[in-house]
């Protein structure tokens, strides 16, 4: 594990940090569904944002999307909605409360839409970081085993550098979230968010 992290070639990816998953007026929030562990990760996740923005890198927040047809009914995954039946008309729809990115870290440098697990998947993120010169992230987010290790496996792919954030990032459940963990442990680097801001820190 490194002691410094180069911010200049390094950005802050959050994933589904969102109000429709967090706040208790959110789509998941309605639906009683909740984690402590999901809850906690803003404020978990604030000082790695800090400490970037600190060091001059960028904060890049994925944001779960369901497009809405023109009469207002989500476009969605038939897995999805047979997973998620509470969701409906305008949940994660663009611009809207549920969609944003949670008070504790908004706002974001840059916002990626993205409509399946992956921030990779049909999104601008890997135009942005091409454009910014980034060649290394430092993710965290909801949840471990689904858009978070989608993003890790993806980014692996492409020959980007990761740090997961082993403490910033949440299942519903702990022994999910651990085995991801596990799983995820060739593909590249984990810290905790304050071993995070210690690196950075380091790297100015």
């Amino acid at each position: 594990m490194a002691d410094t992290i180069d911010p200049a070639r390094t950005a802050l990816l959050t994933i589904d940090l969102q109000n429709d998953f967090l706040h208790p007026e959110g789509a998941y929030g309605r639906a009683d569904q909740r984690a402590d562990a999901i809850a906690a990760l803003p404020d978990r996740i604030r000082p790695v944002r800090d400490a970037m923005r600190a060091a001059g890198g960028a904060y890049l927040s994925a944001q779960f999307t369901l497009v809405p047809r023109p009469d207002g009914t989500p476009l969605i995954s038939p897995h999805l909605q047979a997973l998620r039946p509470f969701l409906g008309p305008g949940d994660f729809a663009p611009g809207g409360f549920g969609h944003a990115l949670v008070d504790a870290l908004a706002p974001a440098d840059y916002t990626i839409e993205k409509v399946a697990y992956s921030a990779f998947y049909q999104t601008r993120l890997e135009f942005l970081l091409r454009k910014l010169g980034i060649d290394t992230l430092i993710i965290g987010g909801i949840v471990t085993n689904g858009g978070v290790a989608s993003t890790v496996r993806d980014a692996h792919l492409r020959d980007i550098d990761t740090v997961l954030l082993s403490d910033g990032c949440a299942a519903f459940r702990a022994e999910v979230h651990d085995a991801t963990l596990t799983s995820l442990g060739s593909l590249g680097a984990q810290m905790t968010c304050a071993e995070a801001v210690a690196a950075l820190e380091g790297g100015r």
